[in-house]
């Protein structure tokens, strides 16, 4: 087969994807899989390598790739237990039901929910040329945790470079085609949030509160946060807001109601709406089915709206 043979072959599989080169014994092929997920680039080049095939002599590929521009949504809170995880799931679910293609990181480094949140506990991400790859969950959305990589139960005393090097090694994995992701940020204002908007820069940041005054004051030291490091607030989200009791119907507010929609009129950012105190979101949650994903949301779909509408528009 001669090389003009070879190069017809290899167009046949790849089309234009593929520039081919012969020296002697030697076939060289350049392949870009710019835009193509890693098992369509795999497989892109499994079929260039079968294709430029010749007794005798050796195939040699190089992959290449246009770096994907993403957008990243940080997801923070200014204390803990303020439903921030099951927020960040909800959402990155939610916007990929829309149309994105999004990716989820677990930033919190301590206390890392979301393989539980996203079903898929136990299932460590493998890694090509020591770039993690992040692993499928089965409502479309890859994950990349903290919780992947340790054994359940394990305590990590990590000091701040650390926690900011995992932070990097997740955020800059290879993610394919995704447009957009969903960081899950510990709660606080510490070294991986100060590693988040200065590295890797945030689009914009979604801050979760509860109604109570108490965490509405670390709402606003996280709203600060952002507003020095010049990453804009995409808005602010009551969580547990009003309790519907399941026999008689009746609404109560235990941790008080209108709260961070005051904070975020006061503040001058725009308020995403309210989450019920509802018992199906947190079981739903700690069995591995994330409301957002069922036929039946009308929390998650209507704030992911807003913050894809803000994605467009900035």
């Amino acid at each position: 087969m001669d090389e003009e043979a070879i190069r017809a072959a290899v167009a046949a599989v790849a089309g234009t994807r593929a520039t081919v080169r012969v020296e002697g014994q030697r076939i060289g092929v350049v392949i870009d899989a710019s835009g193509l997920d890693v098992p369509a680039r795999d497989a892109l080049e499994a079929s260039v390598r079968m294709a430029a095939a010749v007794p005798g002599h050796e195939v040699r590929t190089v992959v290449t790739a246009e770096r994907a521009t993403r957008r990243i949504v940080a997801v923070a809170s200014g204390k803990g237990g303020v439903g921030k995880s099951t927020v960040s799931a909800n959402l990155a679910i939610a916007l990929a039901r829309g149309g994105r293609r999004v990716g989820l990181v677990d930033a919190d480094i301590y206390g890392p929910s979301q393989p539980r949140l996203m079903a898929v506990e136990g299932i460590r991400p493998q890694a090509r040329e020591q770039v993690l790859l992040p692993v499928a969950t089965p409502y479309g959305v890859p994950l990349l945790s903290m919780g992947q990589l340790v054994e359940p139960g394990r305590a990590l005393a990590w000091r701040g470079p650390m926690t900011a090097g995992a932070l990097g090694q997740m955020v800059e994995a290879d993610w394919g085609v995704t447009d957009t992701l969903v960081v899950d940020l510990p709660p606080g204002t510490g070294d991986v949030q100060l590693t988040m908007v200065q590295k890797h820069r945030p689009a914009g940041a979604v801050i979760v509160s509860t109604p109570q005054d108490l965490a509405l004051i670390d709402a606003r030291r996280a709203i600060d946060l952002f507003d020095k490091a010049g990453v804009p607030i995409i808005g602010l989200v009551e969580n547990m807001a009003g309790y519907a009791c399941p026999h008689c119907g009746e609404v109560s507010d235990p941790f008080g109601r209108g709260g961070a929609e005051a904070a975020a009129r006061e503040a001058g950012i725009t308020f995403l709406g309210r989450i019920p105190l509802d018992i199906a979101i947190r079981t739903a949650s700690d069995a591995g089915q994330p409301p957002a994903a069922g036929a039946e949301d009308r929390v998650f779909l209507p704030l992911a709206a807003q913050v894809a509408g803000w994605l467009a528009t900035h």
